[in-house]
């Protein structure tokens, strides 16, 4: 029988928040193996899969417009644009705008900074498949 809406607001807010894998605000999240997630020392902004994607591919380009990185990357222009930026305000790619006559052109670019964390992102990824290929 289905529960109406006043008994599941008494259950409370988050109580299906647990069943369904979802952490509690404050609560520490925990790596494999019981270990602090903050121990494992990745770093967050460069882990998540689109912004991992964007400085992996101009790692490898000099330089990449708009639409070239939502083509590689197979996402929304609104979705770029908030990860790209994300990745422009830590200072790892900067964002070049300008016109081709009357057409917009916005290129991205890594920086040095963004070259330095993305090869201690793949340093401590290769340490980790190493560690785990050990056991």
């Amino acid at each position: 029988m289905a529960r109406s809406g006043a008994a599941r607001s008494r259950q409370g807010a988050g109580a299906g928040r647990e069943a369904r894998g979802v952490e509690k605000r404050g609560v520490e999240k925990r790596a494999p193996g019981g270990a602090p997630e903050r121990a494992v020392g990745l770093d967050r902004l460069i882990h998540e899969r689109l912004r991992l994607g964007i400085v992996s591919a101009l790692a490898v380009s000099d330089r990449l417009g708009f639409v070239e990185l939502k083509r590689l990357m197979k996402t929304t222009d609104g979705n770029l644009s908030v990860h790209a930026r994300r990745l422009e305000e830590a200072g790892y790619v900067t964002c070049e705008k300008s016109f081709a006559g009357r057409v917009p052109r916005t290129e991205y670019r890594l920086t040095g900074a963004g070259r330095r964390a993305l090869e201690r992102y793949l340093d401590h990824m290769e340490a980790l498949i190493r560690a785990t290929r050990e056991r």
